[in-house]
């Protein structure tokens, strides 16, 4: 994660993960991608952030903060933020 600087935690069918993914490629922007239905610790981390809920997506960066179903700009912004 620390080279990315962010990681995405969604599932294979949730519209709002697929779409974030889809403006993020668009814009060649780099991420981590982790399936909660496959890792249950992700899963675990995501419902300890998000009272109790399994919110997907749910978005770790870098510098320990996190966004639940943030737009791809605010992760592109968070991104720079962290990169400079």
């Amino acid at each position: 994660m620390a080279e990315n600087h962010v990681t995405i935690y969604a599932t294979t069918w949730c519209p709002y993960c697929i779409n974030l993914q889809k403006r993020l490629d668009r814009t060649e922007t780099p991420y981590e991608l982790i399936d909660v239905e496959l890792d249950a610790d992700a899963a675990a981390w995501v419902e300890s952030v998000n009272d109790g809920n399994r919110v997907v997506p749910t978005v770790r960066y870098s510098d320990g903060t996190h966004a639940t179903n943030p737009e791809a700009a605010a992760v592109r912004r968070k991104l720079e933020e962290l990169s400079s």
